[in-house]
């Protein structure tokens, strides 16, 4: 059994040697443990001092794309290493590294395909009341779109089997941490989380450049995950609103009229009209968004079957490769 731990870095200098010194080269339940990077693009020397501090493996992006971007390619690079279990952490060190073992013991257990760490939110002195309210709601959201009971999904501290790295696949270019938790509930894949622990605060979070940036950008990417994974419900909350206003309105210019006062209110009527029509043409885009999205988890699909075949083949090859080697 093959573990891999991988890092996102974009310029993680000043931190990365001190994530790296408190990772595992021992797990229980692991013959081997390996360490991956993901270079994001960084202008220092996160490269150097990651291959200096024992790192076995490092992906490197041209230039800087993102978190989502990041995660995803270490997930490639670790399938493509023949990883069996895979943990992602930050290069800050926010997590407590010894609570690895706990994050991948449900995955050897067969209990679990994706574990999150799930972080004492209310007890870390260095989040603002405005970011672990959004924590809150965050995972909130992510309980009503994805039927899972995760405490905190915005944790990046997590564990995956091979099968479940297969099937994810993120769309944000933002963050990956909301999305891939609703896919593993839409794909029916087992997840839960255990309590960690977390480190002193080394710097500020990438994430969070300012408190209006971290609330502007999470009620958008909370906005994008309704829309992509739950559209129907989306599109047909919002042409509800507008077809009870309609017909609220239009119901008021009847009761005028009944009563011999419809000619000063005609533009009830016209009102009326317009909200009814915008409503109907909701609707009907909640169902073709419905239709978008099982195109799009039907192409989920395809992929993971295509990265499967690819994989078998593979072993085929290699197995063939063996059995024709002249014996001795």
């Amino acid at each position: 059994m093959k573990l891999i731990i991988q890092i996102p870095c974009y310029n993680e200098a000043d931190t990365l040697a001190i994530a790296l010194a408190a990772l595992p080269r021992k797990v229980p339940g692991f013959d081997i443990v390996e360490w991956l990077i993901i270079d994001d693009g960084s202008k220092d020397e996160t490269v150097r001092i990651a291959r200096e501090n024992g790192v076995d493996h490092v992906v490197s992006h041209t230039r800087n794309q993102g978190l989502a971007r990041g995660f995803m390619s270490g997930l490639d690079a670790c399938l493509s290493l023949g990883a069996d279990v895979i943990v992602n952490t930050d290069a800050d060190n926010q997590y407590n590294a010894d609570d690895i073992p706990a994050l991948t013991a449900p995955i050897l257990a067969h209990r679990a395909d994706i574990v999150v760490g799930a972080r004492p939110i209310e007890t870390i002195n260095h989040f603002s009341p405005i970011k672990k309210m959004l924590q809150k709601l965050g995972s909130w959201v992510v309980r009503v779109s994805s039927k899972t009971d995760i405490p905190d999904a915005p944790s990046g501290f997590r564990a995956m089997s091979r099968a479940a790295a297969q099937k994810l696949m993120v769309y944000s270019d933002y963050t990956y941490t909301l999305e891939t938790i609703i896919q593993a509930g839409q794909k029916n894949m087992a997840i839960t989380s255990v309590p960690i622990r977390v480190n002193a605060d080394l710097r500020p979070s990438r994430l969070v450049k300012s408190i209006p940036s971290y609330v502007r950008r999470s009620i958008v990417t909370i906005i994008r995950i309704f829309i992509i994974y739950r559209p129907v419900r989306f599109f047909a909350f919002i042409g509800s609103i507008l077809f009870a206003a309609g017909f609220l309105i239009g119901l008021r210019f009847v009761v005028k009229y009944a009563a011999g006062e419809g000619s000063g209110h005609v533009q009830s009527l016209i009102l009326a009209s317009a909200l009814l029509m915008m409503g109907f043409q909701t609707f009907l885009v909640a169902f073709l968004a419905d239709l978008l999205a099982a195109n799009r988890k039907l192409l989920e699909d395809v992929r993971f079957r295509l990265r499967s075949g690819d994989e078998t083949d593979t072993v085929l090859d290699r197995a063939i490769d063996h059995d024709s080697q002249p014996t001795k």
